[in-house]
């Protein structure tokens, strides 16, 4: 079985921001292995945390002289800034229950097979704010936490691209494509217009 890096919507509301990138992974010093940069294939560096789950990953079986797939969630306050916190490392040799002869294999191809491909997020939520001029818009993320301890871990991304202003408030799935450390609207679809006003 093939695991998806980015699953599949489990509820038509879901909101979530998940992507998958290729890169190599340079920490800022080997004492704090969790903060650094991941370096992708053009050299575009962007600001990098690995979160608690992938570290142990990290310290286990990366080699942080190849490149590898990254899980990634996306935080960023402009289109200039990309902030990424790594969740998971896909690599469905070492870490799936794969024959392991991955020199043949072709992890692109692999992701295609998946619908996916390098540089690629999810984004779902509530469109919040379109600025025409500078074509962008920012959506709104409200995790689903259990706890209620973890007030307000909304968050917002910025991205670039146009949809109408008839949109606002709706929520919506989009697919995005990063670009340096800009995220680009691919395509979208609305899911529910206007939740505001069903609340």
């Amino acid at each position: 079985m093939l695991k998806n890096p980015i699953p599949k919507v489990t509820n038509q509301l879901q909101h979530r921001a998940i992507g998958i990138i290729n890169g190599k992974f340079t920490p800022l010093s080997s004492e704090r292995l969790n903060k650094g940069f991941l370096i992708d294939n053009k050299d575009e560096k962007i600001e990098t945390v690995i979160l608690g789950k992938a570290l142990s990953l990290l310290k286990k079986h990366i080699d942080l002289k190849k490149s590898y797939y990254w899980i990634v969630y996306p935080k960023n306050k402009n289109t200039q800034n990309l902030h990424l916190q790594v969740a998971g490392i896909w690599d469905p040799y070492q870490l799936n229950d794969f024959p392991n002869d991955s020199s043949k294999t072709n992890f692109s191809k692999l992701l295609e097979e998946l619908d996916l491909k390098d540089n690629y997020f999810s984004v779902r939520g509530e469109l919040v704010f379109v600025n025409t001029q500078k074509k962008e818009i920012v959506i709104k993320i409200s995790p689903a936490t259990k706890s209620k301890n973890l007030k307000n871990k909304n968050f917002k991304l910025v991205i670039k691209g146009e949809l109408s202003l008839e949109l606002l408030h709706s929520f919506v799935s989009l697919d995005i494509n990063r670009d340096g450390n800009s995220l680009k609207l691919i395509k979208y679809e609305v899911i529910e217009k206007n939740l505001s006003r069903n609340n």
